[in-house]
């Protein structure tokens, strides 16, 4: 992984397999912007991409929630959380799991032209987490969940 997280290798299934994959961080995403086409009137619409599921019921998730085989682990040392803003800079937040050096979120892929990408599943805060973050964190898993 690099420092912004925009690439991973991470582990995804094929053919009863867990294989080493590298994939984008975000699924691609049209959202309609400011400016309006003049030749339809309607927004034009500008490439963003969403990183983290947050609500399962959402119908943009629903394929890759739905299928198995759209799950992945994608595999991480610490993680970071912005915490709330004061005046000024938000704070970073560094956390990791001391008795294991290398963990898992849940993740969801898919691949699109020219590659594969992944976002990883939230939850509610942990206690720890809570004292410095406002809103989700990643679902993490414990080794023996990962085969699931």
């Amino acid at each position: 992984m690099t420092s912004r997280c925009i690439w991973f290798d991470g582990a995804r299934q094929e053919d009863g397999a867990r294989t080493l994959d590298v994939m984008r961080w975000g699924f691609p995403w049209k959202v309609p912007g400011e400016r309006i086409d003049k030749v339809t009137g309607k927004p034009m619409l500008l490439d963003t991409i969403v990183t983290n599921v947050k609500n399962y019921t959402s119908p943009f998730w629903k394929s890759a929630l739905a299928n198995p085989e759209r799950r992945c682990l994608v595999p991480f040392t610490s993680f970071s959380e912005y915490g709330p803003r004061p005046a000024g800079k938000r704070p970073l937040f560094w956390f990791d799991v001391p008795s294991q050096p290398i963990v898992s979120f849940a993740g969801v892929w898919r691949p699109i032209e020219g590659g594969a990408v992944f976002a990883f599943l939230t939850t509610d805060l942990n206690p720890l987490v809570a004292l410095s973050h406002p809103k989700a964190m990643p679902v993490l898993l414990d080794e023996e969940d990962e085969d699931r």
